[in-house]
């Protein structure tokens, strides 16, 4: 490695350093980062953005003391580095290595654990308000980007902090992307921002200007403010962060770090509320991260020199259902497509090409994206809502009130549900069959392979009438698992016949299902293999006669067993009064770490080992 980084293990380090080597600094860090993320995956171009800005915040302010609060927090890599975590950087978002968001019991200099967009301005403004109340004294700084400032809990915080006389300060990374091409009103007008700074110059120097003025009165100083104020709603109407009330910085360079200490160093010594926007380029500092920003967001292991992954992609259930998806607005005219702010993500680039006037793009609103479908639903149209499962958590409220409520005719397709893995916590897809269960009117399904996957969406838009989920895993399937069988409303489908014991298993489980079934088979075990298909409504009827059958029955799920697929299937046997022995596999109640899937799964005992000795356990007793 050798440098100037070689010598950076803490925030003071930092601050020893001058302008020139914080700027030589930072060409080592991009190099850094490159290098390392090339090998581990992880969140590239974010973090190439923020090199300046984030050495500049520690060059001005004083953590752990100073609370820095990154918003979704998957460009706190540059922080992580500096604040004493560089020699551990090689194992970032591996199982017990260090974490790809921040994490208060990973470091001190971590004050707020994030993972979801726009969240930062609360909490900050929570920290603010606990420090004035204790008397105490330190700063309080939110970084949020363009696109988590999408989201309408920021606007939430943004109209409870500017008119409070709580001393805290925001920084806007403005680089115009969040995963996808930002999208909306507040886009636009950061763009017009961006390219009229003129404005901003103008007021600086009407300040300077009246400061070298000895014996300004009173009424002249009014006069010329009103003259400003004129000015501002002339040259760039609307300044809507002075109108909530903060104190507005910029725009500013984002890679210029005299610039950005100067500025920050000013908005240390005003009182209230300050707004700074910083201007950067995500992936700046590597060709392929600068052409291919959304590319470059969040990367599996790639090659520096070409930015071609290591490892070949396989078509993926997103991919599946994006060319899916195509293939049925052809067919049915009333097919709209919503995502907020993961076009990319979720396999819908083909379809926003395709057909654009029926595309929508919401940004980082989940709670607005499920209302929108409702509307549209209620209004005759077929909206299919693809968000990710651990993001569908964000709008639960309007799944159940705007959706179900009235029983309207909206799908959801949940993408990286079940484990997600080296995200960790905040992304892990464990709790929508649990939160969903629970609402009535819903009905979800889960497919085993990319064939029943298809099946599955062809009947949830053109047959189905009502709310309808279908859950899906990250990453790639297997094209068939079982043989195809058509859809039929709350059907499951018993794959093998036995009599010792039912292995009833939802989704991707399947699979790990049959896999132990063939080795229970070899040491004289009888497994009967059911595809749930319906995680709600469950097929009672094909559960009841198995379990009459076997007296045994193992529950496999992607979603952890408090109040999932497995509790529902313990409710179906209540009701009939059968009460055979019942083991549910699936992850327990606890959040799940980060790390490699495999790994976890073998830990949390969903691997087909696990599965096959349960099986021998249950048989035993």
């Amino acid at each position: 490695m050798g440098g100037l980084l070689e010598g950076i293990n803490s925030p003071a380090d930092v601050k020893k350093l001058d302008i020139t080597e914080l700027t030589e600094l930072s060409d080592e860090i991009r190099e850094y980062l490159i290098e390392n993320v090339s090998k581990t995956g992880g969140h590239l171009a974010s973090n190439l953005g923020v090199v300046e800005l984030t050495l500049a915040l520690h060059k001005v302010f004083n953590t752990p003391d100073d609370r820095i609060v990154w918003d979704v927090g998957h460009q706190s890599y540059v922080h992580k580095i500096i604040t004493g975590r560089r020699e551990k950087f090689c194992t970032l978002r591996q199982h017990e290595g260090i974490a790809g968001f921040p994490k208060r019991n990973e470091s001190e200099h971590d004050c707020f654990d994030t993972g979801h967009s726009s969240t930062s301005i609360s909490a900050a403004l929570g920290f603010a308000r606990a420090r004035d109340i204790k008397d105490e004294k330190y700063e309080v700084i939110a970084v949020i980007g363009d696109g988590a400032l999408t989201g309408g809990m920021a606007f939430e915080a943004l109209n409870d902090a500017g008119r409070s006389t709580n001393k805290m300060i925001v920084i806007l990374n403005d680089n115009e992307m969040s995963i996808s091409k930002n999208v909306g009103g507040m886009s636009r007008y950061l763009s017009r921002i961006r390219t009229q700074p003129f404005y901003f110059k103008m007021r600086e120097d009407v300040d300077q200007f009246l400061k070298k003025i000895p014996g300004v009165g009173k009424a002249t100083a009014r006069a010329i403010t009103r003259t400003k104020g004129l000015i501002k709603y002339l040259v760039m109407p609307g300044i809507i962060f002075e109108e909530l009330g903060f104190k507005y910085l910029g725009p500013i360079d984002g890679h210029n770090i005299q610039e950005l200490v100067k500025v920050f160093s000013r908005a240390k010594l005003m009182k209230g509320p300050v707004f700074i926007h910083v201007c950067t380029q995500k992936g700046k500092g590597y060709s392929y991260a600068e052409e291919k920003p959304y590319a470059f967001h969040g990367v599996q292991p790639f090659e520096i020199e070409t930015g071609e992954a290591k490892v070949e992609s396989m078509p993926s259930f997103s991919n599946v259902f994006g060319e899916e998806l195509v293939r049925l607005a052809g067919k049915e005219p009333r097919l709209v497509a919503i995502t907020a702010a993961m076009r990319d993500g979720t396999g819908l680039v083909p379809f926003s090409t395709k057909y654009r006037n029926r595309f929508f793009d919401v940004g980082i609103a989940e709670q607005h994206a499920v209302t929108l479908a409702a509307g549209m639903a209620a209004n005759g149209l077929v909206p299919v809502f693809a968000v990710y499962s651990t993001f569908l958590q964000r709008a639960f409220d309007q799944v159940l009130h705007d959706v179900a409520i009235q029983n309207l005719h909206v799908v959801f397709a949940v993408d990286r549900a079940g484990l997600i893995g080296d995200d960790g916590e905040t992304h892990q897809g464990l709790f929508d069959l649990s939160f969903l269960r629970d609402i009535p009117n819903i009905t979800i399904l889960a497919p085993c392979d990319y064939c029943e996957f298809r099946e599955m969406l062809d009947y949830a838009v053109l047959e189905h009438n009502g709310p309808i989920a279908i859950r899906y895993p990250r990453g790639a399937g297997q094209e068939k698992v079982i043989e195809e069988k058509p859809v039929k409303f709350g059907k499951g489908v018993k794959v093998r016949d036995g009599k010792d014991v039912s292995i009833v298993a939802v989704g991707t489980m399947v699979s790990i299902a049959l896999k132990a079934a063939d080795e229970l088979s070899r040491e004289g075990i009888s497994a009967e293999v059911i595809n749930a298909r319906f995680c709600k409504p469950l097929d009672e009827k094909l559960i009841i006669t198995s379990a009459a059958k076997t007296s045994r029955i193992v529950t496999i799920e992607d979603n952890s067993t408090v109040g999932g697929f497995g509790s529902g299937v313990i409710e179906v046997l209540n009701r009939t009064g059968l009460y055979p022995k019942v083991k549910l596999l699936g992850f327990p109640d606890k959040f799940i770490e980060h790390g490699a899937r495999s790994k976890l799964y073998r830990k949390y005992g969903l691997d087909y080992e696990t599965v096959v000795s349960e099986v021998k356990r249950i048989m035993r007793k």
